[in-house]
């Protein structure tokens, strides 16, 4: 199922900030307080506004996904471990309205962020998943991204990945 991401409004934030809000208590539902249990605000969907990268999927008008593609490397990522290139996006905030997971819609996320990635003349997609049960690491690697380390940040244990981005 293809999935077009588009460019967050304003006007998204609330529904955004809510979508959030129901993945983290469904995650911690099923897996028990932890990082994934903290959802963000709308001032930190607003925050993401500003800074640019921050994609919705909609179905008809309900947005059913959202996640942020961007430049701006995020404070629990240490390039070091990456291959090196300057050109790179860093995928974050991923969330998929919980009764559609285990749809195919994230995977087709995935699928338009490395779309936008070649648009944009990136060379890898970089991210980090939290090494935890309630982690999506397993489903990164599915969808053919490589593991390159495990690292503790902040008491916080995590995966990274990344993704070459096919040239065309």
């Amino acid at each position: 199922m293809p999935i077009e991401l588009l460019a967050a409004a304003p006007a998204d934030a609330t529904t955004i900030a809510a979508l959030r809000i129901r993945v983290a208590e469904r995650l911690t539902e099923r897996y028990g307080a932890g990082h994934w249990s903290n959802a963000g605000t709308i001032a930190s969907v607003n925050h993401a506004l500003r800074h640019g990268g921050l994609f919705v999927a909609r179905r008809q008008a309900q947005v059913i996904a959202t996640l942020i593609l961007t430049s701006r490397k995020p404070w629990a990522i240490d390039p070091q471990y990456f291959t090196p290139t300057r050109r790179v996006l860093y995928l974050t905030s991923m969330a998929v309205e919980p009764a559609l997971q285990g749809k195919g819609i994230g995977r087709a996320c995935l699928a338009a962020a490395l779309e936008i990635a070649r648009a944009r003349g990136a060379e890898f997609i970089r991210l980090d998943a939290y090494d935890a049960a309630a982690g999506a690491g397993g489903f990164y690697a599915e969808c053919g991204y490589r593991e390159v380390r495990r690292v503790t940040y902040r008491k916080t244990p995590l995966i990274y990945y990344e993704r070459a981005v096919p040239v065309p």
